[in-house]
């Protein structure tokens, strides 16, 4: 029995290579049942004409089908469906029509839902003017060195290193590189033991709020700041003080004195990028020491200071163990990464340890090993470099946009970063602004999600230059500033 040729098409939404959208299309016929065991395949000649491409992808894409035990070929005589090809686990249909009748406002013991977020599109790059902060830019990225470095990971030298279930345990090479390398480029010295990887930025926070607070602590935190740090906290039960910001980051007078944990990102600020001065952290350790309290500083997007040199970290500063370092890779590789990394004392990172083992045991080995080896062979300090140069240009032409057209930006004390913190004219919602522009090709996001409450930032907006080609940047502020002359 030979399969008709018209059953044969490529899924046109399927991200891949024409091979793999070949091997694809037969591998899933096999396994729904469509093609049986022993049934003929066309030949790769008459495929690749029916379907308008190269012969050799086919016959490559049947080589590798045949490898995977979907296919077998047979001399001269072609290519047909192996009799002992994977096959699905069938169930029959069920019937009638199946309805949830669980009464789940009662059956939910605690709500996680409903935390106010910044939204993304996710068809963001579709946009012509995508002014959308965190996304990674895929023409600035070192897509065949990181290619190069996932393929070494799953090598026989290292596959058991990568595949092994580590439970607690963290890849020994990624974790090493970070003490050697990256630590001490912030005026940091730390043991293994005084690392831990964590899934991200987010995760680390997360893993400080639960190990270090509970119902009867206080944590402060920056208003405006991170959304994500706010849902932690939230879920920590812990009292949670919002400390105002200036021009210098937070003001360290507002802070409470019964304060337990200060989280803080004086390299950035989130969102308003501005940076804290050395006299400020200094001030800011002092207090911790006289009021005995902790401090988590989150030191994102410290690589992408290319207008000053980066200030001192405040774990440099730190002499008696009072704060605790998160870092991430999340910034300067791309975001779905979801790589970062906590410092601290040892006694903490073995709670945090024992936390994230019962949630997660460890980040995905291989995803590990194969940030290690991009770090260890200088590809991620060249494409930092690449990105300096690159952010510098597209924030110079941004600010000459924005000052061109008269738009009012926030947070003038930055060294770099990837965004610009707005505010719009007297009566004018930025939520409003945000709807108007997304129909006109512009994506900005509003800043009303940074404050406690989110009606102190209704007049606020982000507008980032991390994923958005320089050409395009003073066309899209332009837009930016008629819409508001609209509104005007």
């Amino acid at each position: 029995m030979s399969i008709p040729i018209d059953t044969f098409f490529l899924d046109p939404k399927f991200e891949g290579t024409l091979q793999q959208k070949i091997q694809r299309m037969i591998s899933e016929g096999v396994l729904s049942g469509r093609f049986i065991p022993g049934a003929k395949l066309p030949s790769s000649r008459k495929l690749a004409t029916h379907l308008g491409i190269s012969r050799i992808t086919v016959t490559l894409a049947y080589s590798e089908l045949v490898s995977d035990d979907y296919l077998i070929a047979k001399g001269r005589s072609g290519y047909y469906v192996s009799p002992t090809a994977p096959q699905r686990t069938r169930f029959d249909a069920p019937r009638g029509v199946v309805t949830d009748s669980v009464d789940w406002n009662r059956a939910i013991g605690q709500r996680f839902s409903g935390q106010v977020m910044p939204e993304k599109p996710v068809d963001w790059r579709s946009y012509p003017y995508p002014f959308i902060y965190g996304q990674a830019d895929d023409k600035i990225f070192d897509h065949s060195n990181w290619r190069q470095c996932a393929l070494q990971a799953l090598g026989k030298r290292e596959f058991s290193t990568v595949t092994a279930d580590s439970y607690e345990r963290d890849d020994p090479e990624l974790v090493k590189y970070i003490a050697l390398n990256t630590l001490p480029r912030r005026g940091i010295h730390a043991k293994p033991e005084q690392i831990l990887i964590t899934m991200g930025a987010q995760n680390a926070l997360w893993l400080c709020a639960q190990v270090l607070l509970n119902q009867r602590r206080t944590a402060a935190m920056e208003n405006p700041g991170y959304p994500g740090l706010r849902v932690a906290l939230n879920l920590a039960r812990c009292t949670v003080a919002s400390i105002p910001v200036d021009d210098n980051g937070m003001q360290l007078d507002a802070l409470p004195t019964d304060t337990d944990v200060v989280f803080t990102t004086p390299s950035h600020h989130c969102p308003t990028n501005v940076t804290m001065p050395l006299e400020r952290r200094h001030k800011l350790l002092e207090m911790a020491s006289k009021h005995d309290f902790l401090i988590v500083e989150d030191d994102y997007e410290f690589e992408i200071s290319f207008h000053n040199p980066p200030e001192p970290a405040l774990k440099s500063l730190d002499e008696e163990g009072r704060v605790i370092y998160i870092g991430s890779f999340s910034k300067s590789l791309f975001p779905g990464l979801r790589l970062g990394y906590v410092v601290g004392s040892e006694v903490f990172i073995r709670e945090a340890r024992a936390l994230r083992a019962a949630i997660l045991r460890h980040p995905p080995g291989h995803l590990q090993r194969t940030a290690a080896n991009f770090l260890s062979l200088g590809h991620y300090d060249a494409l930092v470099g690449r990105m300096g140069q690159v952010f510098r240009k597209r924030r110079d032409i941004m600010q000459e946009a924005i000052a061109r057209c008269g738009l009012h930006s926030v947070g003038l004390n930055v060294s770099g970063g990837s965004s610009f913190w707005m505010m719009t004219p007297e009566g004018i919602d930025a939520r409003d602004l945000a709807r108007e522009l997304k129909g006109r090709g512009v994506l900005i996001e509003p800043g009303h999600v940074f404050f406690e409450r989110p009606e102190d930032g209704l007049r606020n907006y982000r507008i980032a230059y991390s994923s958005i080609e320089s050409a395009k940047i003073s066309a899209g502020i332009d837009i930016i500033a008629e819409t508001l002359r609209n509104y005007g």
